[in-house]
């Protein structure tokens, strides 16, 4: 059965809420979302193993991580319209499908570039499944409480996903082989793969003609933005491998602006930033994807290379960030109903972050785990507290037909952030680390403390930088965010104030 929802500007059919199915509708999308998240960390502890096993070299290791989120972010855009264009659940079960067997081939790795290149491939499958699953939400679930209700299981799953990918991948690592943080996926995916085909309600095929020049000058001009980015610590600003992509970068993402202006069904509709609220929500999610993705980079290496973790231990130690960030985002998806609930959430997620980021920075080579529970536990609950109002300014009011549009540019914001993010911080920890060993190198310390030392001062000089991002984060959410009474019909059940 199913009962028509009015929604602004169009009805679309929503299944009812008695609907024996989709209590498992949403643990597949859960479920899914959760893979697709988990895999931009589940590598992080298996790096060291990684390096070793394919002999990948210090600068080039980052790319693993790399590959992943800026083929997920950039191909994101295009994922969106394609699900708007040919149907949110045949766009889904393709993307698991592509996403599995990357994995698959990420597993049988033989050399560094196969596996960058798997793990480029397993993005461009994320990228089709990830916004599909949250326009699926939007389809499938009532408005009003059992949507906020799913809206906050999908956040959760995209907030903790991090957390659990490096408890998985620390047992894996330390208990099979790096090889396994591959393999997993492939039994995952078959699973979501045979339920979905079972239970996800088939939905609208609108038709129509990608914007592939759209979507090749987006991606082409963020991956040389990242590719100039990361040649900055090793080259400078003022070399040709550093300066020429960021050029070329500038170049084709003003052409793709000038594209979307001209394009009959262009690839992201400009309209979709008018709404002033919304902006800000891509924005804010800029800028926590980018802390995110330092966070678990800098902190594993740190648990492991200077407190001698192993990467089973490693892993376990992100347990609480798991607990609080689940949690936190249960609470606050049950109390956004009061309208002024998100605008609250969505202006204190940010400051609460950048609390702990800047605790970060007091850790030392002599801190225990103790001293990083506290950071752990305070930016953890500030991105829970964040998602859940982030992702519903995103989806209101936005028509059916541009939702999975609407929902990929959020998921692009985080994953883009993440890639500028890292790279921008290796960069400053990089420099840090570098003019803490020239300082130190006088005292004659040993090698092994001078590394350990080294490493400390560069994660104090990242985790300072992102807090001052997360910081201008809630600077633009308390100046930009409003929120007004919802107006009978709209899609989400608290609704932006686009003026």
């Amino acid at each position: 059965m199913s009962r028509p929802i009015r929604s602004g500007r169009a009805s679309v059919d929503i299944p009812s809420t008695a609907s024996p199915r989709l209590g498992l509708v949403l643990m597949v999308i859960a479920a899914a979302q959760l893979m697709v998240v988990l895999d931009s960390t589940i590598v992080n502890i298996a790096l060291p193993e990684i390096q070793h096993g394919l002999a990948f070299s210090s600068t080039g290791l980052q790319w693993v991580v790399t590959a992943y989120a800026l083929a997920f972010g950039g191909l994101l855009l295009l994922g969106g319209r394609a699900g708007d264009m040919f149907g949110h659940r045949r766009t889904f079960l393709v993307g698991i499908a592509l996403f599995s067997t990357a994995s698959l081939l990420g597993g049988l790795a033989a050399a560094p570039s196969w596996l960058v290149a798997s793990r480029a491939l397993q993005g461009a499958g994320a990228a089709m499944a990830s916004p599909a699953a949250l326009a699926l939400i939007a389809s499938t679930f009532p408005e009003g409480g059992p949507r906020n209700r799913a809206m906050g299981v999908y956040a959760g799953m995209g907030s903790s996903g991090g957390a659990i990918g490096l408890l998985l991948g620390g047992l894996l690592t330390e208990y099979a082989s790096w090889r396994w943080v591959m393999f997993v996926n492939v039994p995952i995916g078959a699973l979501v793969l045979l339920v979905a085909a079972r239970t996800v309600p088939k939905t609208a095929v609108r038709g129509g003609q990608l914007d592939l020049p759209g979507a090749i000058t987006a991606s082409s001009g963020l991956a040389l933005l990242v590719y100039g980015l990361s040649n900055v610590s090793a080259h400078g600003w003022g070399a040709t491998f550093t300066h020429g992509p960021l050029i070329a970068a500038a170049i084709l993402l003003a052409g793709f602006l000038l594209i979307e202006r001209v394009a009959s069904q262009p690839l992201v509709p400009l309209h979709l930033f008018h709404d002033r609220n919304r902006s800000s929500a891509y924005a804010i999610m800029l800028a926590i994807g980018a802390v995110m993705f330092a966070m678990f980079f800098f902190t594993t290496q740190y648990e492991q290379n200077v407190l001698g973790y192993s990467p089973l231990r490693a892993g376990v130690a992100f347990l609480p960030l798991t607990v609080v960030l689940v949690v936190v985002a249960t609470v606050v998806s049950r109390v956004l109903g009061d309208r002024t609930g998100i605008r609250l959430a969505v202006t204190t997620g940010p400051l609460v972050i950048t609390a702990g980021l800047f605790w970060a920075t007091t850790v030392s080579t002599h801190s225990s785990y103790l001293d990083l529970l506290g950071p752990f536990v305070t930016t953890s609950a500030g991105v829970g507290m964040s998602f859940v109002p982030l992702t519903l300014i995103a989806m209101a009011t936005v028509r059916p037909e541009d939702r999975g549009i609407a929902s990929a540019l959020l998921n692009a914001s985080q994953q883009i952030g993440g890639s500028f993010g890292l790279t921008v911080l290796v960069t400053v920890a990089g420099n840090a680390a570098r003019d803490w060993e020239r300082r130190a190198g006088t005292a004659r310390m040993p090698a092994a403390g001078l590394a350990r030392g080294a490493f400390t001062q560069g994660y104090h000089e990242a985790f300072l930088t992102a807090g001052f991002i997360t910081l201008a984060a809630f600077l633009i959410a308390t100046a930009t965010i409003r929120t007004r009474p919802e107006p009978a019909g709209d899609v989400i059940a608290a609704v932006p104030d686009p003026g």
